[in-house]
Formats: structure tokens, C-alpha cells, sequence
């Protein structure tokens, strides 16, 4: 298993989280690209729906990742009553160290931008498994399926 980069972010409150914070827990980190987009809202709300069964496995955290503000984070989890942390991560140093900062295409246009990407993070930091561009609506069920397995 490969070591999971380090971060120091804010969160939709304006408090700090590391990596280290979490160590002894299981930790959900997924990087999406904007708040409050379709695709954005869908998984963010998938996860918000199925907390309850990922509380039910126990020592799991879900955190959320993409360079939108502070401020935008917290609007965006008001709005959809969102349980878990949304990181604010404007420079996408996270991002990048995460594989996740990626020419992207988007109606004919290229750009530089967060992809879709989720890795499951043991509790002592390691990356136990990733995912790359994610499906946003089925995402949060397959995240639940492979905990099972990597907690038995």
C-alpha cells in the first residue's frame, strides 16, 4: 500500500484538518470539481443519504475535496444539509498531490481542473484503494461495498 500524501486545509467552518487527524479512523477523501454542480450535488447528497450506513461499519470519516472557498463550502453544505467535511483547497495543492488535478475537457474546451477521483485511507494513512472518475450517483454505494471487504 502506497502512503497518502499529508494535507493541512480548511474546512467549511474555517477549522484546520491534516491527515493526522484522522489517523486510527478509516477516511473516505474524494475530490470533486465544483460545489453545487449537478454531478457535484448528486454524489455529495449520496453521501449525505448512506452516512448512516457508513457510520454502521464504524471509524469512518467522509471528506470531501475541491478548490472551491471556504465560504462556497459552506453555502453548499447549508444548502443540502451535508453531514460530513467538505476542504477547501484553492491553491489544489492537495488536489495535485492526490493525481486529481487534470486537463479536463468540457464542451469543446480544454482547462486545467479536479477530477472525480475517491480513495479509501486506512487508519494507519495509507491508501487502502482509489477510484478514478467516479460515477457521482453510484459512487457512494460502492464506497460501502468495499469497506465491508477491506474491514473483514
Amino acid at each position: 500500500m502506497k502512503k497518502a500524501p499529508d494535507f493541512r486545509l480548511q474546512d467549511q467552518n474555517g477549522n484546520w484538518h491534516t491527515l493526522d487527524d484522522y489517523r486510527g479512523r478509516w477516511l473516505v477523501l474524494y475530490f470533486y470539481p465544483r460545489d453545487d454542480t449537478p454531478g457535484c450535488t448528486k454524489e455529495a447528497c449520496s453521501f449525505r443519504d448512506e452516512r448512516e450506513d457508513i457510520e454502521a461499519l464504524g471509524n469512518v470519516d467522509v471528506v470531501g475535496v475541491s478548490k472551491d472557498s471556504v465560504s462556497s463550502h459552506k453555502k453548499f453544505s447549508d444548502k443540502y444539509h451535508l453531514n460530513f467535511t467538505l476542504l477547501s483547497d484553492p491553491e489544489h495543492e492537495t488536489i495535485a498531490a492526490y493525481n486529481s488535478w487534470k486537463k479536463r475537457q468540457f464542451m469543446g474546451r480544454e482547462f486545467l481542473g479536479t477530477e472525480r477521483n475517491s480513495f479509501i485511507i486506512s487508519p494507519d494513512g495509507n491508501i487502502a484503494k482509489e477510484y478514478r472518475g467516479v460515477n457521482p450517483k453510484e459512487h457512494s454505494a460502492e464506497i460501502i461495498r468495499d469497506l465491508k471487504d477491506l474491514k473483514d
